[in-house]
């Protein structure tokens, strides 16, 4: 009885074995769709850019692949970017003047600011420098004047190539970027107003940027990593003081500054 069994299931066996390797079961079978399988490698690549996004949206203030706001806002139109100042072809003004003409700067260093001051020191000082020593009129004055007119024009295209911003280095660009955001940020009634919130904000966001380039050049400078947490929480402090302040003020800065909500708001994880 039990080899009758076991011949029974041997056979059994063998004919469900023989079904399975039939051509028409294969036929039949459903295709198993194949697993994609990510690597470690690849797994870490994309938690670090996923990383890298939230981190140039808290320091820059736009979102990662979406619009950036930073282009064309007020900030970004105030700041005197390297490039366009240190280039060959910078424009210049000239000054017509009835002697001659001066070849100014379109940038000019040391603080001078403006037209007013610029026609100052260029056009109404050498006529005054010339005019100091006349105390008498006679036949070769007015030789002498225009002697002297012409040695003050060739003074002031002398100076005015020593004023120009191009012969400045990275630090006399600060300065005179800092100047100009005090100003463009200040108010006409305060000019000049660094203790204005707008004002610091408008500064915390230059160094963050110019901070943030120099660490895409050099990603091992772990002291200026910390530097940059820095900056971006004191601006975040900044700018939550100024919203507690007055809300309309902390709306109309942060598209001046190219900055959203969620750069400032909430927390901020560098």
């Amino acid at each position: 009885m039990f080899r009758s069994c076991v011949s029974q299931a041997s056979r059994s066996f063998a004919s469900s074995t023989r079904a399975e390797l039939h051509t028409t079961v294969i036929r039949r079978a459903k295709p198993q769709a194949s697993k994609k399988t990510v690597s470690k490698l690849q797994s870490k690549v994309d938690r670090k850019h996923a990383k890298d996004a939230n981190r140039l949206y808290v320091v820059l203030g736009s979102e990662y692949n979406k619009e950036d706001k930073w282009v064309g806002c007020d900030l970004q139109k105030t700041v005197l970017i390297a490039e366009d100042v240190y280039s060959q072809d910078a424009e210049h003004r000239v000054l017509q003047l009835p002697e001659g003409e001066v070849n100014v700067p379109s940038h000019v260093n040391f603080g001078i600011e403006g037209g007013e001051e610029k026609k100052l020191l260029f056009q109404v000082l050498p006529t005054l420098t010339v005019e100091r020593g006349v105390t008498s009129f006679d036949e070769s004055t007015v030789e002498r004047t225009k002697v002297a007119m012409e040695e003050e024009l060739q003074k002031a295209n002398m100076f005015a190539r020593v004023v120009d911003l191009r012969n400045a280095n990275a630090k006399g660009l600060a300065y005179e970027n800092r100047r100009r955001i005090i100003a463009s940020f200040s108010t006409p009634e305060q000019p000049n107003d660094t203790g204005r919130p707008e004002v610091q904000a408008a500064l915390l966001t230059f160094q963050i940027r110019n901070l943030w380039s120099h660490l895409l050049q050099f990603r091992k400078d772990v002291a200026n990593r910390r530097a940059l947490r820095q900056l971006v929480h004191n601006r975040a402090k900044v700018l939550r003081y100024l919203e507690r302040l007055d809300r309309d003020r902390y709306e109309a800065i942060l598209p001046r500054l190219g900055l959203n909500k969620g750069s400032v708001e909430g927390e901020l994880v560098i």
